[in-house]
């Protein structure tokens, strides 16, 4: 007959070491655990963190005409630039009124559809690129027209075989030297670009880390981080070259940019050897403008 008995101390003893040795095995393995998570969490957010950059400035930067104006200021950690926000088409030739200087008031119709864009025309803070054709016949004065927008555009028709849906704008446009303020000079179908000053420049946070801002400049729009942290403040450089191949400082000779990004995890990743520090990744792209042939190669109409 089987009695049951007690366990002895020493038997006590020897259960307590053995599941404090699992125990703490279990707890190292959940640590390793929760830092490997971590580490590659932060490895995770630093590729899309250059993602991002490879994808916004690259976009942005692609659309500018630097021999149109288009870059208005740069440097090498931070550029301002007419940054496109909508696209659309004229559906009438706009109607241009009497010039006062070299501004004349027009009557500017977009249809509807089709527009690209990320949003609609904002007259607070966008201004417009209307394509000038000219003489037809000629290619040597085509270019763009800059306007500005003092009041929101109002529902209006084509004057096409479907009525199309347009938007009217009543704009003053600016015409620069060699372009005519003459109806008919803006041909129906002509591009129109909606566009905002805006800047990208890398700044110290109240954090003490380094970022990539975006800033409107119209109305002096608030600094906000878009790419970062960075690795310091040469955690983004801007270097422009000419068709040519050779730097330059000048914005209106720029054919190409190239950006040269390191950025940083936002938190500390615990190496191997124990110690903690931000983990750095880099990329180098370079981006070619939609400059004109003709302006690029300095041979008119070429």
């Amino acid at each position: 007959m089987l009695t049951r008995r007690g366990f002895t101390l020493v038997e006590l003893l020897v259960a307590l070491v053995l599941m404090g040795i699992v125990s703490a095995g279990i707890y190292r393995v959940l640590i390793n655990n929760q830092r490997i998570y971590q580490a590659q969490t932060q490895r995770i957010d630093l590729q899309q963190n250059i993602r991002a950059a490879v994808t916004i400035l690259p976009a942005e930067l692609r659309e500018l005409d630097a021999a149109d104006g288009d870059i208005i200021n740069m440097g090498p950690s931070w550029i301002t630039v007419r940054g496109t926000r909508r696209i659309g088409f004229v559906c009438d030739p706009p109607v241009i009124g009497v010039l006062a200087g070299n501004i004349a008031p027009a009557v500017v119709k977009v249809r509807n559809d089709p527009q690209y864009g990320a949003r609609g025309i904002d007259f607070s803070t966008d201004s417009l690129l209307v394509y000038y054709e000219g003489n037809q016949g000629n290619t040597n004065d085509d270019g763009w027209v800059r306007g500005d927008l003092p009041a929101a555009g109002v529902p209006a028709v084509c004057l096409d075989a479907a009525n199309s849906a347009a938007t009217q704008y009543n704009a003053r446009l600016w015409f620069t030297v060699g372009q005519f303020a003459v109806t008919g000079m803006i041909p129906n179908g002509a591009p129109v670009r909606a566009f905002e000053p805006v800047s990208y420049s890398v700044y110290q946070a109240g954090d003490g880390r380094w970022y990539l801002g975006y800033q409107s400049r119209h109305g002096g729009g608030v600094r906000q981080p878009l790419i970062g942290p960075l690795s310091g403040a040469n955690g983004v450089r801007f270097d422009y070259f000419t068709a040519a191949g050779g730097t330059t400082g000048v914005p209106t000779q720029v054919a190409q940019i190239r950006i040269t990004l390191f950025a940083e995890t936002a938190q500390l990743v615990r190496q191997r050897a124990g110690t903690a520090a931000y983990v750095s990744d880099s990329i180098v792209t370079t981006v070619s403008l939609r400059n004109n042939r003709r302006w690029v190669t300095g041979a008119p109409g070429s």
